[in-house]
Parts: structure tokens; sequence; C-alpha cells
């Protein structure tokens, strides 16, 4: 190719846009003229990287390179790439820059492009063609992309990708009539993916910060009330013991004086500490401001493509009416796949050699490492770093992890004291001894043959760890603990939004989801068809009618779903144990009832675990057919369903063994089948509240362990291990593309999106579940859940600064519906616990014996108390044991648990007087303990203040200050006002003491006495 020289032509200022050819130059875009005096800050340069130049400016040099290939020239580095730096990349940081190194790239969006086959050197002069071209535009429109010759060395580009091009074209200049500035990168090692860095200028920030009315720090500080006296003196002691377990950050150290904040004004721009204005407007809020920009520019192209692709051809009144239903901003390109991702960026890297000290290095050190277990975390700086919103999350979870201390604290005494008393226990040293010859009746028809009770004498014994009077007492305990803790956290919360200025906060209405847009357009444009009027359409009931039938359908399909699986469990359990107990050997017969209990839970926490994941995706299926208008509305009714749904698949069967297991067997002689074949199970001789302490505990630890270990540690890091070898793959394909060192917004593109708060919670929400529904069955459910939550709380940090982009930052001043979820859960928790201990365990019978039927006052007798007797002779026929003389002697009768009349009585196996006793006294027990528990909560919540008294005094010297400073500035205005007045009066004065003719002859000097006018 020859290498001759371009002389390059300017354009008059009123030349129209477009290409201008001639013979020597076919094909070549020329601009006016006029855009040659573009400073170099805001002009365009000429490669690969550009910034787009704001609509009023009208000049930029030639930009379409790719006609010089047409016409047989090579670019000449040294005219068209002037503009690059010694070290460009080193220049802006390596992507968190502009390439001027001037500008903060605020956002990120990526978009994906095909490039040509014809070779490296054509892929790289199309991606200057490309970025020029875009960069042209000052105010695209739809239909007027990049005008090239389509040659034979051009391959024919797609239709759908030239739709998306002109698109992305429209979109991001409607972004530059917004004020914000742009600039492109499309050579980078990731092929086929360009990213566009968007950059907020000042003038755009502090006019969105004043539409979102975001509270910024004044010039104005005040002194925070401290603590005297006693109190003073226990705080400082506090903080020195605290001291090493502080993380070691600027905001650990208690503040003294705050700083006065007031809603951003530019008008009262005065009040603000402007002094640095690179860091008045933090990172976080920037990339907030930037995405609130990008959420509401809208682009035509886009609404007309929404749906079902409807024509872009219609007639112009159809377009027009379209436009009505405006579609709000990147979300519906990015649903389009106009963009592929949208992201702010990380502050920086957080390991490596000569990093630069940044927020996400901070967080990465003493946040995000398993080193640091044992310290506070720095939620100030996680806020400053990720938004209020996700802050919350984490001082939610830090607060519940503390809570949890005191109640593992008491659950493992309660445990203790049940293994100190297990030797004082009457009835289970009654059921171990070997002289009480009690024979029990058979567990199953034929294959099972009598059994001595003092075989159950590990069970019973085991059974008292968890089934004793500290029971009770830890019952009510929890209950009171939920309801603490509950209230310390809006206490906690209070305090956060005073710290971070959040008290005034009021969310606002949200724009419309694309989604809802989308059904409002095609009802629009169905309604237009049958010519009717469609201002103001939305979707009403009527129209979602068809998708809350979906809904209730499908919930109620899903809850039936884990019914029938827990049922095929209990087929199993009862199956196998029926199979197990025709084992010929001893041993085999003796380990039915533990085989049966531990692989049924295993089935149990698989199926669970697996029907989480099934349930997420369904409950996010359901509410996407609602088409909820907003992301909050669309966020809350996916949290109710994914809440019901889990909360259904996690505690059916331990809801089972607790109050169903062993209700509904029958009596010897005349058992329940089911299938005609399969009898119910019963509970083992020392009841079930041993074998719900099993299911719980195995659920509980397995889902916390298989989902902390295997989904959100494996899966990650197997998914960034493939991410890894598809790059390294493609890196051997292009060495020099290899060298290269990444750009911050390819390194953050790699790492996983960010998909919200919800599994977070979520995962919290059943394990507070199980640390207070059934905790009297198992009193050691919060050190467990404490022990998870210290490797949660570092496992989420480092996920969160290591492993995903970085979220936009969201403003919230509490944890919205699961605040509401907790509170269900803690009541629902006073009923369940009173239910266990009157049904599932022994508590109530031991009472009621203790004090109507004992001879003594002891527990002597309660087990024999406990037993009915049944007559052998009374075995329907095909149900007697196959080998009566198993124990080695003939059994004429048998005992089996219930509270029945004997058969000598004359109502045989009736129901006897004494289970109405029991029953009577465990309703009673029920009311008591829930009115008593209830009352103590509500009495908790009523007793402790939801604000503290500091903050709230706080909060109220707030707006007096603020009140005093706008005072001050209405006084001096008024003096001012007041001191021109005076001095134009003066003037006035001076001005008549003259004598008539000295006015006369200095009329000029008369009338400039009255030229000054007063401005307001």
């Amino acid at each position: 190719m020859d290498k001759d020289e371009i002389h390059l032509r300017r354009l008059p200022a009123a030349a129209p846009w477009g290409p201008h050819t001639d013979s020597d130059f076919h094909g070549v875009d020329f601009l006016p003229d006029s855009l040659s005096e573009v400073p170099d800050e805001t002009g365009m340069r000429v490669n690969k990287k550009y910034s787009c130049l704001p609509a009023e400016e009208k000049g930029i040099h030639i930009i379409n390179i790719r006609a010089i290939e047409d016409i047989g020239y090579d670019q000449h580095e040294s005219t068209l790439l002037n503009s690059l730096s010694k070290n460009p990349d080193a220049d802006c940081k390596y992507g968190l820059y502009f390439r001027d190194g001037k500008r903060k790239v605020d956002y990120i969006l990526v978009y994906h492009y095909k490039k040509s086959s014809a070779g490296r050197t054509l892929t790289r002069r199309a991606q200057h063609n490309d970025a020029g071209a875009r960069g042209a535009k000052q105010d695209p429109l739809p239909g007027k992309g990049v005008q090239m010759e389509m040659g034979e060395s051009e391959p024919h580009t797609d239709c759908h990708e030239d739709d998306k091009r002109f698109r992305r074209e429209e979109y991001e200049g409607n972004l530059v009539e917004a004020g914000l500035e742009l600039e492109h990168d499309e050579d980078t090692k990731i092929h086929g993916v360009g990213f566009v860095k968007i950059h907020a200028p000042w003038n755009v920030l502090c006019r969105e910060a004043e539409f979102l009315k975001l509270k910024m720090p004044t010039k104005k500080m005040y002194q925070i009330n401290q603590t005297h006296g006693l109190l003073k003196k226990i705080n400082s002691v506090l903080q020195k013991i605290t001291e090493p377990i502080q993380p070691k950050v600027a905001e650990r150290k208690p503040q003294t004086v705050k700083r006065l904040s007031y809603p951003f004004s530019r008008e009262k721009q005065h009040l603000f500490d402007l002094s640095d204005r690179d860091s008045f407007f933090d990172s976080k809020t920037r990339s907030t401001i930037v995405y609130e920009i990008l959420k509401r520019t809208t682009c035509t192209k886009a609404k007309y493509s929404m749906g079902k692709g409807e024509g872009r051809k219609k007639e112009t009144a159809l377009l027009n009416k379209r436009r009505k239903c405006g579609k709000y901003g990147i979300t519906s390109l990015l649903a389009n796949g106009v963009y592929s991702a949208a992201y702010p960026l990380h502050d920086g890297d957080y390991e490596g050699e000569n990093v630069e000290p940044n927020d996400r290095k901070l967080l990465c050190e003493e946040w995000a490492s398993y080193g640091v277990f044992y310290k506070y975390q720095p939620i100030d700086l996680v806020r400053k770093y990720f938004g209020e919103k996700i802050g919350l999350y984490f001082a939610w979870l830090g607060v519940y992890t503390q809570m949890l201390i005191p109640a593992s604290i008491v659950g493992i005494i309660v445990f203790l004291y049940g293994c100190a008393t297990v030797d004082e226990n009457i009835p289970s040293m009654e059921m171990c001894d070997q002289r009480n010859n009690i024979t029990m009746c058979p567990l199953c028809d034929r294959t099972c043959s009598y059994w001595k009770m003092s075989s159950a004498c590990a069970t019973a014994r085991a059974s008292h760890l968890f089934d004793n009077p500290a029971t009770v007492f830890f019952s009510v305990f929890m209950a009171l603990w939920a309801a603490t803790f509950m209230e310390h956290w809006k206490r906690k919360q209070m305090r956060l939004n005073y710290r971070w200025d959040l008290t005034g906060f009021e969310e606002e209405e949200a724009h419309p989801r694309a989604e809802y847009e989308a059904k409002v357009l095609e009802k629009s444009l169905r309604k237009e068809h049958k010519h009717k009027e469609t201002d103001k359409e939305k979707l009403t009931w009527k129209d979602r009618f068809p998708a809350y039938l979906t809904n209730f359908v499908g919930i109620i399909f899903m809850v039936g779903l884990t019914f029938a699986i827990v049922f095929g469990v209990i087929i199993y359990r009862i199956s196998t144990a029926a199979a197990l107990a025709i084992s010929a050997t001893p041993s085999g017969r003796s380990s039915v009832r533990v085989t049966v209990t531990a692989t049924a839970v295993i089935i149990n926490l698989v199926v669970i675990i697996f029907l989480d994941e099934v349930y997420g995706c369904i409950a996010r299926w359901l509410t996407q057919i609602e088409v909820p208008k907003t992301d909050k509305n669309f966020e809350e009714r996916l949290i109710f369903k994914a809440f019901l749904l889990k909360f259904v698949n996690a505690y059916t069967p331990i809801f089972y063994v607790a109050f169903f297991k062993g209700r509904f067997v029958g009596r010897p002689g005349d058992y329940v089948y089911i299938f005609h074949s399969f009898r119910m199970e019963e509970c083992a001789p020392g009841g079930c509240l041993m074998e719900l302490c099993i299911q719980l505990s195995i659920i509980m630890l397995g889902k916390q362990l298989i989902q902390n270990n295997l989904f959100e540690i494996g899966i990650p890091k197997m998914k960034k291990f493939i991410r890894y070898m598809k790059l390294k793959r493609r890196r051997s394909l292009d060495h020099e593309e290899h060298m290269k060192k990444k750009q911050r917004y390819e390194v953050d593109y790699n790492l996983e999106p960010f998909s919200g708060l919800t599994p977070e919670y979520m995962e919290m929400i059943i394990q507070f579940g199980f640390v207070t529904l059934f905790v009297a069955s198992f009193p050691l459910a919060p050190l467990f859940a404490l022990l998870n939550n210290i490797i949660e709380i570092r496992l989420d940090a480092k996920k969160f600064v290591t492993e995903l982009r970085r979220p936009v930052a969201v403003r919230a001043k509490d944890i919205g519906i699961w605040y509401n979820i907790l509170r269900g859960i803690g009541k629902l928790a006073v009923i369940i616990n009173a239910f266990v201990i009157s049904f599932t365990s022994d508590f109530i019978p031991r009472l009621v014996y203790l004090y109507m039927y004992s001879e003594n006052g002891t527990m002597h007798g309660f087990v024999n108390h406990t037993l009915s007797s049944f007559n052998v002779s009374d075995f329907q026929a095909g149900t007697a044991p196959n080998d009566p003389m198993e124990l080695g002697y003939e059994v004429q009768i048998c005992r089996y648990k219930d509270y029945r009349e004997p058969p000598w009585s004359e109502n045989k196996y009736d129901i006897s007087k004494d289970f109405w006793a029991v029953l009577a006294a465990r309703l009673a027990f029920v009311i008591v303990f829930q009115n008593l528990v209830m009352f103590m909560s509500d009495f908790v919540d009523w007793i402790i203040p939801d604000i503290p008294k500091d903050i709230s005094q706080q909060i109220h010297k707030e707006k007096v200050l603020m009140v005093e400073v706008f005072m001050r500035e209405e006084q001096g205005k008024l003096q001012m006002l007041e001191t021109w007045k005076d001095k134009d009066k003066k003037k006035g004065e001076n001005c008549n003491n003259h004598s008539p003719r000295l006015s006369l002859s200095h009329s000029g000097s008369l009338s400039s006495c009255h030229s000054y006018p007063v401005d307001v």
C-alpha cells in the first residue's frame, strides 16, 4: 500500500453534516471548519479512545479514517495519533480516569460488537473509524449512523447489530445532551467488547444532587453532646477494652464534632465546604448520580423495539404515540441486549505490589479477611464504599451476630444443666432399670417381635439433655431475646441514620421498570388499534389477573409439591424400617431406628437445598409475570414469594416430626395404615423431641455448611476459574494483547454482577427461624448460628470486595420488608415453642403426674403411668409377631405408650380420663405461655424507646442550628439592603441641598444622583 501524504480539508461552518466526497477523497467525512477551535480537554481524540463533546460545541477534526483505506492510503501515526501520550495507560491510572488523566470515570457501559474478519490491522482500523464516527455526532438521531461505502473488503454487518449500534449512538447522544462526558474504548484485551466511560462534570453533579435532595456537609460544625460522670468513665473503660478489636480505619474513633448537613442547593453553595471539589462528591455519590441520569434518559429506538420488537417502519403518528410510553433508561437497553453490562468502577486493586492506598484495599485488609474475624466491622467505610443499603445489611448482620452471643451462652448453660442432671432423672433411670421387666408391643406387623423397654435406655438418657425444666426457661428467654434484638436493631438503625444524614430522607417514587413500560406500550397499542383514547395508560388488576391466578395456582402447587416430598420421605422411612426389621442379624434390627432417621434426614436436607434453588427461580418468574411497576415493588413481591416457598420447604419436615409423627398411629390391634400396607411410624420410647433435635440440627448445620462452602465459595471460584481459562485461551492467540496490562473496567467486567441482597437476607432469615422457632428442642442452635455468622460476615465481605462488580449505591434508611418478616417470625416462635413444650415434650405429662397422681410427690412411677396395656390375643389376624418367643418367654400382656383403658376394663382400649386431664393441661399451658410471653415481649418493646435519647436531642439540635444559619443569612441580606438604601438616601439629600441655579447648571450631576438602582 502506498504511503502518500494526505491533505486534510475543512468545510465552511455552514456546510451540512454528512459525507462530502470529491475525486481525491472518496467517502471521507468532513465537518465544519468552526469545529477546529475545540479545547484539548473536551476535544475529540482521533484514536481508539475518545470523548464525546458537549452538544453546544460545533467543531471537530476529520474522523472517518476508513475511507483512507478505500483510496489506498495508510494511517500516518505522526499525523493522526499525535494525541497519544508516552504512556497513556499510566496517565489514566489504568482506566480509572479518561485519557487526559484528569476526568474521573464514574460509570461504565459495556456492549458487544462484531469485528471484521479481514485481519488484525483491518480490525484496528475499524475501531478507529467506529470511535471517530460516533464521537463526531453531537446530537445523533435514529438512522443517522456512520456513513460508509460497503466495499468488497468490508463484510456485510448484521442488521440486528446495526440496530443496536444506532440505539447506542442515539442514547449516548442523549447522555451528552444531559451534560455527561463520554469516552469509548474498543481496543481492549477482551475481543468483541467495547466500553463507554462516563464522567459527570461538576455542574451536572451539582444539578443532580439538588434534584435528588442529597444531604451534604456544610461549613457549620457543632459539638456532639458527650456523656458525663459515671457514664463517661464507663464508656472510657469500654473503649480501652475494645481497642484491640476495633478496625484500623479513620472512622473508628468516636466523633466529638459533626458537620451540619443540608440538602444540596446550587443557590446556597456558599453554605457548603467546596474547598476540594474533587472529593466533595465521593465515588459512591458520583456513580449514584450518573445511574439516575442513565435510568431517566430515554432512547426512542429502544422504545420502538421494546416488547415484541414491533416494526420501526410504522407511521409517524404511531411512533409519536409510542413515545408517550417512555421507556426509562438503561434498564430497557440492558434488557434488549443493546448494552451487556453497566456498573461503577472499583477504586483500584486490593492486592499486589505497589498498589496505591484506596478504600477497597483498606476494606480487604480490615474487613474482608478471615484473620480479622474477631474485630468489629468498619460499617462507616462499608457505607462510604457500597452505599447505605448494603451498609445497613452488614450492620444488621453484625448486630444479629452480637446478640447471638448471650443466647449462645444461655443455650450452653441449659445443655450443660441437662448433662449434669441426666443421672438424677427418675423417668430415664426407670427406663434403664433392668429390674423393671416391662415388655413393649411390636413396632411393626409380623416381622417385629416384643422388646424390652430397657433397650431404649440410651435414647431416654439423650432425650433428657433437651427435654428438661430448663428448656421451658430457655424458650421464654429466647422469646424475650427476639423482642430485645428487634428493639436493639431499631435503636442502632436510628444511630446510623443520624450518622449517615438520613434522618429526613424519604424515598420518592422510582422510575417504572422497563418490563412495566413494555406492557403499558402493548396495552396502548391495542387500544389505539381499536381507536380508543390511550393517554395515561397503566396496568390495572384486570390486566394482571392472569398473572395473579398463575401466582396463586403456582404457589399452591409448590406447597403441595413440598408436602408430597415430605410424604414420600415418610413412606421411605416406614418401608425401610419394615425392610430392615426383617434382617436376620440382631445388630441390624437394633440399629433400625438410627439408620432410618439418619438417612431420612439426609434425604430431606438434599431435597431442601435443591428445592431452595428451584423455588428461588420460580418466585422470580412468578414476580416477573406480575409486572410490578417499580424496582421496590418487584423486590418486595419477590421477597414475599421466595420467603413463603423457602419457609415451607425448610420447615415442613421439622413440623412433621414436632407435631404429627406418632399422633395418628392408632393402637395395637387397630393401627392406622397407609395404602393398606404400611403402618404409621411411632415416636421413640423417650418421645419425639430427641428425633426433632436430630432433624433440626442436621438440616440447620448441613444447610449452612453446604450453602456456605459449596454455593458461596465453591461455585464462584469455579466460575472464576472457567473465565480465567477462557481468557488464557484467548491470550495465547494474541501475544501483543497479553502483554498489555488490563484496564480497571476490563478487570471489573470479568467479575460477577451484583444480584441483590435478597439471597443474603434470605439465608439469615431462615437461620433466624431455626434459632427461634424450635429452640425448645435444640438449645445449641444459637451457638451454631453464631459460629456460622462469624464466617458468614467475612465471606460476604470478601465476596463484595473481591468477587463482585461494585454495586450502585442505593440510599435506604431501614432494611425494608425484612424487618416485618423478622417480627412475624418472632411472634410465631412464641406460639410454636408453646406447642413444642406442651405437645412434643413430656414436660406437661410430668407436671400432671407430679401434682395429680404421684403417691409420694416424686416422679417414681411416671413411666408406668404413661404406658397402657394390651392383650396379645386381641391382635388382628396376620399382624401378630411371627416369633412370639424371641424374649424367651410367652407374652400375654404388652405395653404401649398411650392413655387408654386396660383390656380388663369394661370400655377396653378407649381413651382414658388421664388423657383428657393431660390434654387440658397442655392447652392451658399453651394459652398461659403464649399470652405471658407476648405480654413480656410487648413490655420490652414499650419500655425501650425506638430512638435513643441522645440521638433525638442531636436531631433537634441540628434543626435549631439550621434555622439559626438561615436566620443569620437573612439578617445579613437585610443589613446589606439597609446599607444600600442609606447610601442612596444620603446621595439624594446631598443633591437636594444644592442651590437651584447650581442644580440647573449641574443637571447632569443631579440626574447622576438618582441613577443607582437598588438590586434586591
